[in-house]
């Protein structure tokens, strides 16, 4: 199984059901209030959570498999890179503002746009030049191939000189 150091998104939780806690029932839903705006602004300055690619991890006998969808990105816009069995996945999406979009009213804008980082651990030492990476209709794919296991080997105990 992979160890996996990874950025969390934020999961709003207003919509969560929450007991009355008697007397103390309008203090602590400021106090979850408090912790729920800490969170977020703290991520806002991480990065911005709701670009954090959804991501699928496989292993089979003889390699792992990464599969993240990056809507609306190319290939260009993604570096990946693996250093001391860390493969970190960075991605940056741009606004599409034009100079003339300034006249521009806008009602509803939900896109996100930004850097965002993916921070993976691996359990084997892998060899950065066998990764191989591909992406196609905004999915992308990275294929780490695990290292070959050491054979066991019987060892004669020879007579000393």
């Amino acid at each position: 199984m992979m160890s996996l150091r990874a950025l969390v998104p934020f999961r709003d939780r207003q919509g969560l059901a929450r007991p009355e806690f008697g007397v103390f029932g309008s203090l602590q839903r400021e106090v979850d209030r408090l912790f729920d705006d800490f969170a977020r602004s703290t991520l806002a300055m991480a990065g911005n959570a709701s670009l954090m690619p959804s991501m699928d991890i496989t292993e089979t006998e003889k390699e792992f498999v990464i599969t993240a969808e990056l809507p609306g990105l190319e290939r260009k816009d993604v570096e990946i890179s693996l250093e001391d069995n860390v493969l970190t996945i960075r991605g940056e999406k741009k606004s599409e503002t034009k100079p003339d979009d300034k006249n521009k009213n806008v009602h509803v804008s939900e896109r996100s746009y930004g850097v965002f980082y993916r921070v993976l651990e691996l359990p084997t030492k892998v060899d950065p030049s066998s990764v191989q990476a591909t992406m196609s209709k905004g999915v992308l794919k990275i294929t780490i191939p695990k290292p070959a296991r050491p054979e066991s080997k019987k060892i004669e105990v020879q007579e000393a000189a």
